[in-house]
Parts: C-alpha cells; structure tokens; sequence
C-alpha cells in the first residue's frame, strides 16, 4: 500500500539566488496527479473490489478523448518529470486528477457524496490517498501530496485527516468546498466542525480549498458552462469568507487556509468590504437595521485574520494576482503552474515567469517561487538545489522582459504578459 513518506526538513532552507547565472529552484504550488482505474484497484479496501469491478463495467470515461500522453502524464513519472523538467519545475504539490472509484465524474467536480454514495465514494478517496502515498513517495523531494476527507460524517473526516498526516502526505488535506445546493452536508460556517478544526490545527497539516469546486448544479443547459465561468470566482472564495466570518480564524490561530487556483486579485477589495463590515459591527453592535450579537463581533479586522491563517497557490497569475501579495503577505503568496492541466503554464512556464518576475528582486522572486511553498508544505530546499542548479531558470533568464509573445502563445501567458 505504500509507505509513509518522510515529513522534508522545513529549517532547510536555501539562499535565494543573487548574481545572473544562479538558478531559481521553481516549486509548484498547484498541480495535478491521479491513478488509473487499474492502479487504484490495487489501493481499494478488498472488501470493495467486486462492487468497483461492477461499477468499472458500467462506467463511461468523460475523459477517453484526451488521448494516451495526456492521461499517463497524470502517474508516468518518466513522461512527468520529462516535462516539468524542461520547464525548470523542480518540486509539487499535487491535488487529485482523474476519477476514483465510485466517483461520477472528475475528482474536483464531483461535489460532496449523498448519504447513499458515502461508503463507496469514502472507499474511493481512501485509495486515491493510499495510491498517493507510493506515487509522490517515489521521489519525496519533489511531490508534496494532498489527501482527501469528505465532511459527511464528523469522526469519519477526523480519522482520515489523521491518516493522511500520519502516511507522510506533507501537502495535507483537501477540505470540500460545500455547494450552496447541497442539504445533506453542513455548510462550512457551521459549529458542527469545531472539532475538526481543532483536529486540523493540532495537526499542523495546510487545509487546501481548490478552486473551480463548490458550485450548484446548473443542469445540463447550453448555457450551464458559461453559468459556471461566471460564477466560479464567488463560489471559490466562500471557504474563506464562511471561516471567517462565522469566528474559525478566532478560536485557531494556528489553522492554515490554503486557497488554490483561485486567483488573487479579488482579494484586496474583498477584505476592503469585510473590514469595514466588521469595524461597523465592532463598533456599533448593528449595520442598518441589523442588529448583532457579542458573540458574532470579532475583534479583529478581515485583514488581520487572512495574514494569520491564509496562504494562497495563485495558478497561472497575472500582474493584479500579484500586486494581491500587498494584502496578503510576501510570504503566503506561491506561485502555481496548474500542470498538467491544459489551461495551465506548460508548456511556456519560463515565458510566463520572465513576463510577471523581470522587473522584481531576485530573493522576493525566490519567496514567491520557492520559498514559501517550501516553508508551508516542507520541501528541503537544500535537497532541491542540485536539481535546480541544473534545469531551473538563472536570474539573468528571468529579468530579461518577455518582449513578443511566441507564437501559439496559451492563455496563461497571455494573462502573466497582460
């Protein structure tokens, strides 16, 4: 089933590059990996295999047009590693891809089981993280693996955290984002989670919330995807605002909120508008008509709460994602490059980077691109350098401007050239 991987030394830390021909060390903080259905059989309980060998029979691959290289890019290390190699990518952190056992369609788009689909669909991310375990096990340096829990049933969701921190998944968990459809599971403001929180914080893990997920269903409309694109960003930062919002930053300060590929440049106005919600709320005990509790009053602004319990993998970002950073904090911002998705940096990585990064400080460039995702998620910096000595991009590549685009150019790095 794998074994657990060593926990990286986060004291390790290496120096950020100074003179033109140092090399960056480019670390991840958002990408994508699963199993096939084959290899995830191996890591089920054997008590599920004949209903996942029934299941598999009848079940019909949304994804069976992407083509063989596309898919084995998602567990072929020779293949993986081949391309993030040549885009300098040395270190990951790696949320599902694919479709576990049981799961009715892609991993992140599934949303939260129904009561009747909880034992299999748990069964399922079991050995998704089982087979995760023994995939970024394979080369620990540079894979910091996420597992996942699912909020169903509280005990359950506390049990499978503990699992994962305890098999070495230094990445974390993955929590549910809760669409605002979905009855049978709370919603993330409710004091029902209290003591996964506190589990959560004393275990030290990142809590990640991806972006894209915790959207009702729109039905299968022509216009059901443009729904969705327009709604994406508001539904992504829900997580957030629930936690905060309902005191969860209040009682765990040590908690970390990962927020991934969702973006960054709405954060400033947001925590603009919230802190001004609760210095209202603060000062008056009402807003308008409204009238609020003590217990609802928090002491301390929005702002003040995201720096202390919020870091954020900013996935294919552009110059207002990355002035975001003045709210957030230098050292919660990471960059991500959403591999091996299609919508991701790959394959112009090094473009997109020398367009965002040319004008900036090589040590800050090294926090946003290293570091920080290093110090978070345990990479050994020191362990990284070889490799990065040899394929990551030098100073001198990253400040020279971008100028034309290349031809054929992607959206990501259309966005960072913007």
């Amino acid at each position: 089933m794998g074994e657990a991987q060593k926990p990286m030394g986060k004291g390790s830390q290496r120096n950020a590059p100074t003179a033109p021909e140092d090399h960056y060390t480019l670390i991840s903080a958002d990408c994508h990996a699963g199993g096939s259905h084959e290899q995830y059989r191996e890591f089920l309980d054997p008590a599920y295999r004949d209903a996942f060998d029934e299941w598999r029979g009848e079940y019909r691959n949304p994804f069976s047009d992407l083509g063989d290289q596309r898919k084995l890019r998602n567990w072929d290390d020779e293949l993986r590693n081949g391309q993030q190699e040549a885009e300098g990518v040395v270190g990951e952190v790696v949320f599902p891809n694919t479709v576990p056992p049981f799961f009715p369609n892609f991993v992140l788009f599934a949303g939260p089981p129904k009561p009747e689909d909880y034992e299999l669909r748990r069964a399922g991310v079991q050995a998704h993280n089982r087979w995760m375990v023994e995939w970024a096990g394979r080369f620990p340096e540079r894979r910091a693996g996420i597992g996942q829990i699912f909020l169903n049933d509280l005990d359950d969701a506390i049990e499978d955290a503990r699992w994962i921190a305890g098999a070495g998944l230094r990445g974390g968990v993955l929590l549910p984002n809760v669409p605002p459809d979905c009855t049978w599971v709370k919603p993330l403001h409710d004091p029902y989670y209290e003591p996964l929180w506190s589990e959560l914080e004393d275990l030290d893990i990142p809590v990640n919330v991806h972006g894209g997920t915790g959207l009702p269903d729109y039905g299968r409309h022509p216009h059901s995807m443009l729904l969705y694109l327009t709604e994406v960003p508001f539904h992504a930062q829900r997580p957030l605002v629930h936690m905060l919002l309902s005191g969860v930053f209040e009682r765990h300060p040590r908690l970390k909120l990962v927020i991934t590929e969702s973006g960054a440049e709405w954060l400033p106005p947001l925590l603009e508008r919230l802190d001004g919600i609760l210095a209202t709320v603060r000062d008056t005990g009402a807003t308008g008509e409204l009238r609020f509790p003590p217990e609802a009053v928090l002491p301390r602004s929005a702002t003040d709460y995201v720096k202390q319990n919020v870091w954020m993998g900013v996935s294919m970002p552009g110059p207002d994602d990355l002035a975001a950073r003045s709210v957030l904090g230098e050292n919660r911002w990471m960059w991500g490059s959403d591999y091996p998705h299609d919508e991701g940096t790959h394959p112009f990585t090094r473009e997109g980077l020398r367009a965002l990064f040319h004008s900036m400080d090589p040590a800050e460039v090294h926090r946003l691109v290293a570091a920080n995702a290093a110090e978070l998620y345990g990479f050994d910096l020191e362990a990284l350098a070889p490799l990065a000595d040899a394929i990551g991009p030098t100073v001198a590549e990253l400040a020279e401007p971008l100028g034309a685009l290349p031809e054929n150019a992607n959206d990501a790095l259309r966005k960072a050239a913007a």
